[in-house]
């Protein structure tokens, strides 16, 4: 199956849930697919293909809080190279870089450990979910004050009607549009 097949698949596999988690809001949910473990496999090819097609390669992944968490791990360790999380305010330890960003139905914040990226190294920041761009352009503000080089942001559904696209600068890979 080539890689076209495969998110055909991906996307045939993702369950929707209207209204969640408030009204007007229709959720895309990405454990219709993990819960299926040849899906999950599916997944994992796709994530490694198009990660590899990335040149040069990243020296770190990043992955937001809590989604990203599902692959960003996968692929570090697939790909041999740091992985940092992302997270919610109160849930790292030591000194931080912390922003904060409006999203598709709120307003929330993140933190990134200061010294958990090094000065210069090429990271590719990896998220569940692309819509407004708010949580993915407060990502790669924290990477490039931490002094990282984000060479792409990559999400596993975007929400193409919202435009979240336009507030990053940066190359955006999307497997899933809708």
């Amino acid at each position: 199956m080539d890689k076209k097949a495969k998110i055909e698949l991906l996307r045939a596999n993702l369950a929707e849930y209207p209204d969640f988690p408030k009204k007007g809001i229709l959720f895309w949910d990405i454990f219709s697919i993990l819960k299926e473990p040849e899906l999950f496999h599916v997944l994992k090819d796709v994530l490694m293909e198009t990660v590899k097609e990335i040149q040069p390669l990243p020296e770190c992944i990043v992955a937001l809080d809590a989604r990203g968490f599902l692959f960003g791990p996968i692929l570090s360790l697939e790909l041999n190279i740091p992985f940092v999380p992302v997270r919610k305010p109160g849930k790292l330890p030591g000194e931080l870089i912390t922003s904060t960003y409006t999203k598709e139905y709120g307003e929330d914040s993140l933190a990134l450990q200061l010294n958990s990226i090094t000065n210069g190294q090429r990271v590719l920041i990896i998220d569940d979910l692309l819509a407004t761009g708010g949580t993915l352009a407060c990502a790669v503000e924290m990477v490039q004050k931490a002094g990282g080089n984000v060479i792409a942001c990559l999400a596993l559904i975007e929400l193409e009607a919202l435009n979240g696209r336009k507030l990053i600068n940066k190359d955006i890979i999307s497997l899933i549009k809708i």
